[in-house]
């Protein structure tokens, strides 16, 4: 987990303009570093680094005498550089998983090697002998990447959006920035005066297809067929090594632990490979709520259950209240359920930065939007249209769930990673017939809970226990999270300003005094950039006003868990 962040083209004072990239300090505590591009006085790279791997060559942009021509920065983990490194014999400068990119690319080409890349990541690659620039992102969009570019081919390429906001461009005094799309790549021409010309944008991944890079995994052979004992084997399989990959890394991992099935399921296994690796230290987990939180109690058990080394962290709605502002500065959003999931995530890695040394943090996202979590999946018309939508949350969770992930552990130097979204245990369940994965005697997640149930890996009343949205775990049945935000802000927006809140604003008006007074705090940070999300989540196929699973007639209380 590092900042990126580039300019191509620049009119202005680099020096100035470098003063932007400042503003993604918090994702690389380590080390930071600017440097220009020889011969090109205009273009310039700049990186924040957390050092995960390769403490003394880890620093970028990546350069290697091989190829004196080829600048590299990228965010992210190459989970089967090594695979690659020994299948094609390239001769490795330094032990970083991202120096693979530079082999793959001298060896065959943008569109061979990012499909060929197993992990997430996001990068800027220039090849200064081919006058060329390629911008890369992973499938889900796991880690975070922006870009700004103008008509006279000025670009700006940044890690978060706040790292470009206030750059200055003389034929653009508002920059537009948006998100680089997930899954896909650009091929941008370098003229001789520094700017850029973009040639094509290539999707290169769809979550449904198995990738390129299975050809060179060493994942035990899958049973064919879809019987459920085979799937349920190759389920488990797959996790397993999506779990075990995920363990490359110099510094201490730790896992959140919320008690639900996808970050126990992680825990478990988490601690199960730490221990088949011989690591040394105890795993740590963590859990945040308010007193008589559900997630609290539920963590406690499992955290007894596998014998780690557990955190709880309590919080009070004044802290939650307070913790608002900063919360949406990080995530550079105003949608309404991601803010109130995100402030416990980052009141949690707050606390795990300041008491701990754990660094690489295991999580459970993604599970929800593949394995059709969600409560109003219960609703869905047919299995073909759960499928569908479950491929849209997918394609949408770096606008929601994982853009909340990265932004609120980032914001305090914490790498995050996330099993559930390997390329091939999603793949592979997105492959299932669409009647295997729906919800099954009113439980969700239904085929997932099945394939683990004679594991022992986690308590059985975890394993099937009920969807509760991380937002609501956090605090009591009796007084909920959004409850208690709903009270607060009915002090600070009044029904005048929700009258006039159309003519304020037009693009995704705020339909509630919650709404509105996120959109204020958003708008104040971010002017003008109202486009970055272009829809607030919510629940399909039901008549909700509302995100929270608590609002919904079917929901079942976790009361007693």
């Amino acid at each position: 987990m590092c900042g990126i962040w580039a300019l191509f083209g620049s009119d202005d004072c680099l020096s100035v303009q470098c003063l932007s990239a400042m503003k993604i300090a918090h994702r690389g505590p380590d080390a930071f570093r600017f440097e220009n591009v020889n011969g090109y006085t205009n273009c310039c790279f700049g990186f924040h680094r957390l050092a995960v791997v390769d403490p003394l060559f880890g620093m970028q942009p990546i350069r290697l005498k091989k190829y004196p021509y080829l600048w590299l920065c990228y965010n992210g983990e190459i989970y089967n550089h090594k695979a690659l490194q020994q299948r094609f014999e390239f001769e490795y400068q330094t032990k970083v998983d991202g120096e693979i990119i530079l082999h793959l690319y001298d060896r065959g080409g943008i569109e061979q090697t990012i499909c060929m890349l197993d992990g997430v990541f996001a990068f800027i690659l220039l090849d200064t002998a081919n006058k060329k620039v390629f911008l890369g992102r992973d499938t889900y969009g796991v880690r975070p990447l922006f870009k700004a570019m103008t008509e006279d081919g000025f670009l700006a390429v940044c890690s978060e959006a706040k790292g470009l906001v206030t750059l200055k461009h003389s034929t653009a005094p508002f920059l537009k920035v948006e998100p680089f799309l997930p899954g896909h790549y650009e091929v941008l021409d370098l003229k001789p005066n520094g700017k850029v010309a973009s040639v094509e944008m290539v999707k290169y991944h769809h979550c449904r297809d198995e990738p390129l890079h299975v050809l060179y995994d060493s994942v035990e052979k899958l049973f064919p067929g879809f019987e459920i004992e085979t799937v349920k084997s190759n389920l488990r399989i797959l996790f397993d090594n999506a779990v075990k990959k995920r363990l490359m890394t110099d510094r201490r991992i730790g896992c959140l632990l919320s008690g639900g099935l996808d970050s126990s399921l992680v825990a478990a296994t988490l601690l199960k490979q730490l221990k088949e690796a011989q690591v040394q230290y105890a795993l740590q987990t963590f859990a945040i709520g308010m007193e008589d939180s559900p997630d609290l109690l539920a963590a406690r058990k499992v955290a007894n259950h596998i014998g780690s080394e557990h955190h709880e962290v309590l919080f009070n709605s004044e802290e939650g209240i307070q913790a608002l502002d900063e919360v949406i500065f990080s995530l550079e959003t105003y949608d309404i359920t991601t803010i109130r999931a995100s402030v416990g995530m980052y009141l949690i890695s707050k606390y795990i930065r300041k008491n701990t040394d754990s660094v690489v943090i295991f999580s459970g996202e993604g599970s929800d939007e593949l394995t059709q979590g969600y409560i109003y999946f219960h609703k869905a018309p047919s299995p073909e249209k759960a499928e569908e939508e479950s491929e849209r949350l997918l394609k949408e969770l770096y606008l929601f769930d994982v853009l909340r992930a990265d932004r609120t552990t980032a914001a305090h130097g914490l790498e995050l990673r996330v099993p559930f979204l390997d390329h091939r245990f999603s793949s592979y369940y997105l492959s299932l017939p669409p009647e295997m994965r729906i919800p099954k005697n009113g439980i969700e997640k239904h085929l997932l809970r099945e394939a683990f149930e004679d594991s022992n890996l986690i308590p059985n009343e975890i394993l099937w226990r009920p969807k509760e949205a991380f937002s609501d775990g956090i605090t009591s049945v009796k007084n909920s999270w959004f409850k208690i935000l709903q009270e607060y802000v009915e002090h600070q927006v009044d029904d005048a300003m929700m009258a006039t809140a159309a003519q304020k604003f037009p693009f995704n008006t705020p339909q509630t005094k919650e709404g509105y007074y996120y959109r204020q705090i958003f708008e104040r940070h971010y002017p003008g950039r109202a486009d970055w999300l272009t829809h607030y989540w919510m629940p399909k196929w039901i008549n909700a006003t509302d995100p929270s699973a608590r609002t919904l007639s079917h929901y079942k209380s976790d009361a007693k868990a």
